[in-house]
Parts: structure tokens; sequence; C-alpha cells
């Protein structure tokens, strides 16, 4: 069979997935023929070790009508026998056989203040047709916990059985590790974008409340400088808030570092469909101190310590109690290694493989 991977997201913040994925599936299908579309800006991100996979390019953006009709006329002329559309958005008219991954429904609940209110609410209207329609006509789809196939399905009202859970992994790699300088010797961490469902400016006002008690206590912030970061750094300034640290983009080796020494991770989102990095966390040693909100139990079970997103008192207390507490830590430590182990990378690829099955079947 001819399978068509759309991996134009692999080179974005669930770029994770899907590279580990195509890693993988080499693995567990020499069967099978493998075309892996990704845009021409990341035509060298991935290199295939399999004979059966190969790169195309497709630049096609997304949301747009050139990926209604152009991508749509593309994946016609390749001929697939199965197409699997690693993120929801795809030319909603494309009647070939395929397989969908819905990572979560963020869109649809709620709105990024960097981003122009009116296309951002143009966008969810769509998001919202487009959602049903790919949920209703994809023959399979995949989600990264129960948490969102529950929410898909009561979104959609599509059969329960149409929907496969692959839960996602981590990956740690200790002999990579990279000092980053910094300022502080005690700190607590946040990896990630900084979206407004991210919550990032809560955990600025609990981390002020916790230097109080802890006056040389450090947030170190890690992620790319956009928009969004560029509007939490201004919530922060102008505060007069310290010890706060926006790292910019950082190569994971000095990301891993960082969670290596942390005193604690903290992930106060408000939503999400996994939650990766406090996994990664969890396997380079930092207690996780997470916000107990949507999927994020489900994932980090009984390795975290939870909090409610919504009240910046409860957090600064959760975050408190891990900081003051070293029996805790060590105890969430032990917790997090053994949740780690709990998730693989190959077996979501094996899932997802027996999921292209079900979806080739006539």
């Amino acid at each position: 069979m001819h399978i068509v991977i759309d991996a134009r997201i692999i080179n974005s913040s669930t770029g994770r997935y899907v590279e580990r994925l195509l890693h993988y599936l080499q693995e567990v299908d020499d069967l099978n023929t493998y075309t892996v579309l990704v845009p021409s800006k990341d035509k060298e991100f991935w290199t295939p070790t399999a004979d059966n996979f190969t790169v195309k390019t497709a630049d096609f953006a997304n949301y747009s009508f050139a990926e209604q009709i152009g991508f749509k006329k593309f994946l016609d002329q390749l001929e697939p026998d199965l197409v699997h559309f690693c993120m929801p958005q795809q030319p909603i008219f494309y009647s070939g056989a395929k397989v969908t991954t819905f990572h979560d429904l963020n869109l649809l609940h709620t709105y990024n203040s960097d981003k122009n209110w009116l296309i951002f609410h143009a966008k969810q209207v769509v998001g919202k047709f487009v959602f049903k329609r790919v949920a209703k006509t994809s023959d399979q789809i995949i989600t990264p916990s129960e948490f969102t196939k529950k929410e898909l399905i009561e979104f959609s009202g599509i059969w329960p059985n149409k929907v496969t859970v692959t839960y996602e992994a981590a990956d740690v790699s200790i002999d990579t590790l990279e000092p980053y300088t910094h300022l502080f010797k005690h700190f607590i961490l946040y990896v990630g974008q900084q979206s407004d469902y991210k919550n990032i400016r809560r955990l600025g006002d609990a981390h002020q409340r916790l230097i109080k008690k802890y006056p040389d206590l450090g947030l170190i912030l890690v992620g790319k400088k956009n928009a969004g970061l560029l509007r939490n750094e201004q919530y922060f300034t102008e505060r007069h808030y310290k010890n706060i640290l926006f790292t910019d983009f950082i190569e994971d080796p000095q990301r891993d570092w960082l969670y290596t020494k942390a005193a604690a991770y903290v992930f106060p989102s408000l939503m999400e469909g996994f939650g990766l990095p406090g996994l990664e966390a969890m396997g380079y040693g930092a207690p996780v101190v997470s916000s107990n909100a949507t999927c994020l139990p489900e994932v980090y079970g009984h390795a975290a310590h939870y909090f409610n997103p919504s009240d910046t008192t409860d957090m600064a207390r959760v975050i408190d109690e891990v900081l003051s507490n070293d029996m805790l830590r060590n105890e969430m430590i032990k917790e997090g290694y053994t949740q780690l182990k709990k998730y693989s990378w190959q077996r979501m690829a094996q899932q997802t493989h027996e999921v292209y099955t079900k979806a080739l079947k006539p």
C-alpha cells in the first residue's frame, strides 16, 4: 500500500510527535511505501533511513484556500491508498481513505491576545466546521489522551470505536547535556509556548509571592521570543517583577540541562491535549508541579503535585509545598521516573500502524 503522511507541522510545537512517529514507523513497517509531506523550508529537517520512506515537499498554508484546492489536487495526483493527516487542518473535500490526529481542541476554546481578534475568531468559526467535518469523514482518528478522545466525541458526535488513543512519550539524553549560563542558583522552570491558555502570567504572579519567602528564587521561562512571549515580558516589566528570565530559543541539550537543575518544573496550563514537557521534566529528575486541568492528571498520574490553574494563591501554595519539603521532592522525583516508563514512542508507532490497518480494511 502507498501511505502518505501529511507532516507539514514537523517543525512546529507538535512536530516532536510527527518526527518520533516517522522514526519508529520505519522500524515497524518495511512492507508499505510511505511518502512524507513537509514544507520546502523543512525538507532537510527529517531524513528517512528506510528505503520505503521518501520525503516530498508540499507548500500549502494551514486554513488557506490553497490547502483546500491545491493540496487536494496534490494529494489526488499522489494516488495514495491512505493519507494520515497529522493535524485536523486538511482539504475537507478529500475523499480518499484517511486517518486524522486531533492533538487537542484548544483552538475552539481559547483566544490568543497576540493575534488579531477578528481574524482569530473567524478562524475559530471555520475551525469548528472543519474539525466536525474532519471527525465525521475520517476513517479512523487518533488522539494523544483519553481526555481529548472524550472531548472530540462530545463535540462531533462520532462513534467512540472510531477513535484510538496513542500516548506520546519523552526522550532522555543525559549524555548530551550542555550547561546554560543563567542568573539563579535556585529556580523553578517552564518550557514551551506562551499563548494565553498556557497561563504564564499567573505563574509569574505566583512566583512573585514565593520570592517573599525565597528571595533568591528564580523563574526561568524557556521558549522562542514570539509575540505572545513579548506580551508576557511586558506584563512582568510593567509590574517590576524580579528574578524572571526569558531565555528565548535554546538548543535541546541546554534545555535538558535546565531540567536537571530545576527545583521544580511548573506547568500552569489551562488546557492541554497531552502535556509532553512535564514528562520530559520527569525524565531529567525534576519534580513536576502541574495544573489539574484537562488531560494533565491523566498523563502525569500520581507523579505530579497539582494546583488549580485559575487560583494564583493555590499555585503558589503547591509550589511552596514542593520547594520546602525535601522528602516530598525526592518521592516525586522517584514517581516521575516510574511514570515516564509507562510511555513509549515505539508503542505509539505500532498502535498507529494498527490504526492504518483498520482504515485500509474494505
